[in-house]
């Protein structure tokens, strides 16, 4: 294996890279393919100098943003995206994070908190560790969130969700609002040294580019959640569901339920966990 994996793939994405396909013209006697170093120095807004050294293995220590923005210079698909940052880290030596700079996130749920999930069935309602991955959930959520793709991750996760998979557009109506609420929900908790936060970050602004960066880059929403959310679910149709997150004491996970904002969502959901209607009730304002 070669020990420049991180120039080698920028070189290779670049000469497959047409001109045209960056609004650049071709040009006369171009004798190698794709790009040239020089354009895409332009297109991505960095020196050709910098370029050459990364190529060349000179330089194993780009920036996020730098490598961000030659990941949207060179039309990089989502799993290319996952891919550079991933070379990036073994380049620069952040092959694992470092424990001694944060605590990984928990996965372990309390009994009692199990037992207060089991109390909430039919609800859809899950617990959350503070990066957002599901490390439990009612058999409710299980039923409204899988056939929507959300439980495919290993483990599932709300943010990656709704930036990396194309399904979630699909899953819900006001995806604008969504996304935002999600950059908006990170956005505040970085910045703490959290280096398990910090990675998360840093993949979602290479998977999505633009749509989750420029959402992490606005100013904090007020209110920072969406206070009733759509979803299209496949076998019932359009829901509205009022959500709460109720915060565990340890600061490390919260509780959040899903409410039917109006009778016909609350018919809905007994429909979809396969309970005599009234199961659930709707909840008003």
């Amino acid at each position: 294996m070669s020990d420049n994996e991180l120039g080698a793939f920028l070189r290779s994405r670049r000469e497959a890279v047409k001109p045209a396909d960056v609004g650049l013209p071709d040009g006369p006697r171009r004798r190698t393919p794709g790009l040239r170093r020089s354009e895409l120095a332009t297109v991505a807004g960095i020196s050709v100098e910098y370029l050459t050294r990364l190529e060349q293995g000179r330089d194993r220590n780009p920036s996020t943003q730098v490598l961000v923005t030659l990941a949207d210079a060179l039309r990089m698909t989502q799993e290319e995206r996952l891919h550079l940052r991933n070379l990036a880290k073994v380049a620069g030596g952040g092959i694992a994070l470092c424990m001694a700079a944060g605590q990984a996130p928990s996965r372990d749920v309390r009994p009692t908190v199990r037992a207060l999930l089991d109390r909430l069935e039919p609800a859809p309602a899950a617990v959350l560790n503070r990066l957002g991955d599901v490390i439990a959930r009612t058999e409710g959520y299980a039923r409204l969130f899988e056939p929507l793709g959300l439980l495919d991750g290993d483990p599932p996760n709300v943010h990656r969700f709704v930036f990396e998979d194309e399904r979630a557009k699909d899953a819900y109506p006001e995806w604008e609002r969504v996304a935002a609420e999600h950059a908006a929900l990170l956005k505040l908790i970085s910045g703490y040294d959290d280096l398990y936060v910090d990675d998360l970050i840093s993949e979602l602004s290479f998977a999505a580019g633009e749509a989750f960066t420029s959402r992490f880059a606005a100013p904090p929403l007020t209110p920072p959640t969406v206070p009733v959310e759509r979803v299209a679910h496949p076998g019932v149709g359009e829901l509205r569901l009022s959500r709460e997150t109720l915060d565990l004491p340890d600061g490390e996970q919260s509780i959040v339920v899903h409410l039917p904002a109006g009778a016909d969502t609350a018919d809905a959901l007994d429909r979809l966990m396969g309970r005599v209607p009234g199961a659930l009730h709707a909840v008003n304002g």
